[in-house]
């Protein structure tokens, strides 16, 4: 009998991942919510990723500034599998996010962003995942 090799899931909810194609192409993303298959035979995954990263900022600089500086927007979108690049990185933001992000009307898009833009500040204010909240460069 041959082997038969079955593929793991690659998009996991916390992995994360940099966007190919579209608006927010060559930004970094976290899966929040993943779905293999869909009625079209595509799978496809709800993602929170950086709009807007921090910019640098220096001891010199007053409190407001850094604070502005340090500022992140984030983005949530619907993107197919294909416009997606998995990295080796996990960040584990299920208990934070898990039921607490809808995009299916526009006031809990909203609400949904707040939050998600919440703990991508908490989490860059407390130095945790550097690499996720730094622009790729190419």
């Amino acid at each position: 009998q041959p082997l038969v090799f079955s593929m793991g899931k690659l998009y996991q909810a916390g992995k994360v991942v940099i966007v190919l194609k579209g608006r927010f192409a060559g930004r970094k993303a976290v899966v929040v919510r993943s779905s293999d298959k869909s009625a079209d035979n595509f799978g496809r995954c709800l993602i929170a990723g950086v709009d807007k990263y921090p910019r640098k900022v220096n001891k010199r600089m007053a409190k407001t500034m850094i604070s502005n500086r340090s500022r992140i927007r984030p983005f949530l979108k619907i993107y197919n599998h294909t416009h997606l690049l998995p990295t080796r990185f996990n960040l584990n933001l299920q208990s934070e996010l898990k039921g607490k992000v809808a995009i299916a009307e526009a006031s809990k898009k909203k609400q949904s962003k707040q939050h998600v833009r919440k703990v991508f500040q908490e989490r860059y204010g407390a130095g945790k995942h550097r690499w996720f909240f730094t622009p790729l460069r190419f």
